[in-house]
């Protein structure tokens, strides 16, 4: 990710060097190796020497996809995709074969990129980013590490500590608030969320920081009260910055496969979501879910968690991740 010129500041990585893209790249792919070789190791044994594709290969394409829980209806987009382009073009290697299934699958992510963010947004400060999700799915973990990017990049950051249901969320937090080197703002158990909220920002304001990050209750997606809860937190966050929340981060815990996709639908109905973000792929071999949730639903994929180091929370790039994938 490039950071330039935010708030009239310039960050101090202007460019990533090669080695770092090529790090990066290394715990992308070792990130996605057990869904990779699950869905490698099918295709390549029908693609090995073919220059066309026929029922098998769709037959193998499909099992292979619904085996790293794309899901079946995407995996129907994809498969109705590839039958369109194999009639229509002359296929004479295998790598074309390969390029075929690629570039299909990558079409499905165009339409949902992402317009606005805290890089690319300078005129709203801070940029107030909200993060919901259920218990477990990484959410702690998620605004530690984006804390620690934004940090790297020459940006003032503080965290809310609005999960004030559970005692361990805002030691959690406050634990990832030293280790990163960022200002947190907290009040005790119990306490009003949305008044956590509303305090954070005022601080921030004060503080001229760049990025404020509030963290949310975890409770299960069907619980009522827990959404009336954050919708009450957006309200009062626009109150001290007009049209605070500039982001609402959903976490997923992608080793759940279908159940992540569940969960989105929920929260989507309940509340105003602008990203995802889909952790622990490094753990399972249903990272292909990444691909159904991006298709089926119109909200961009954010980021991806592929490991437990500070740098394993990667941006997502729809080209690079099925480019891994498939490789």
């Amino acid at each position: 990710m490039v950071f330039f010129g935010l708030f009239g500041k310039k960050g101090n990585v202007e460019q990533k060097d090669e080695t770092s893209k090529a790090k990066e790249q290394e715990r992308l792919s070792q990130g996605l190796e057990k869904t990779k070789r699950g869905l490698m190791e099918r295709l390549q044994r029908v693609l090995t020497g073919r220059s066309k594709i026929d029922d098998e290969v769709l037959d193998t394409i499909e099992e292979s996809l619904l085996g790293a829980d794309v899901g079946v209806e995407t995996t129907v987009k994809i498969i109705e995709a590839i039958e369109r382009r194999a009639k229509e073009d002359r296929y004479t290697s295998e790598e074309e074969l390969k390029q075929i299934i690629r570039s299909e699958t990558s079409r499905l992510f165009k339409e949902k990129e992402q317009t606005e963010s805290v890089e690319t947004n300078e005129g709203k400060r801070p940029y107030v980013i909200m993060v919901v999700g259920v218990n477990g799915v990484g959410k702690t973990t998620t605004i530690g590490k984006l804390a620690n990017r934004y940090k790297q990049a020459g940006m003032k950051v503080v965290l809310g500590a609005a999960d004030t249901f559970r005692a361990a969320a805002t030691e959690q937090l406050t634990i990832w608030a030293d280790r990163v080197g960022v200002g947190i703002v907290k009040q005790g158990q119990g306490a009003d969320p949305a008044s956590v909220a509303f305090d954070t920002v005022k601080s921030a304001i004060a503080q001229d920081a760049d990025v404020v990050i509030i963290d949310t209750a975890g409770r299960l997606h069907n619980k009522v009260g827990l959404m009336d809860e954050l919708s009450k937190i957006k309200k009062v966050m626009g109150k001290v910055r007009e049209g605070a929340p500039d982001e609402v981060l959903l976490v997923l815990d992608g080793s759940t496969g279908q159940n992540a996709k569940e969960q989105a639908k929920e929260f989507v109905k309940a509340t105003t979501v602008t990203g995802l973000v889909i952790t622990k792929l490094d753990g399972t071999a249903k990272g292909g879910v990444v691909i159904g949730i991006s298709a089926e639903m119109d909200i961009p994929v954010r980021w991806i968690g592929v490991g437990e180091g500070m740098d394993d929370l990667q941006e997502f790039d729809a080209d690079k991740f099925v480019a891994t994938l498939f490789a």
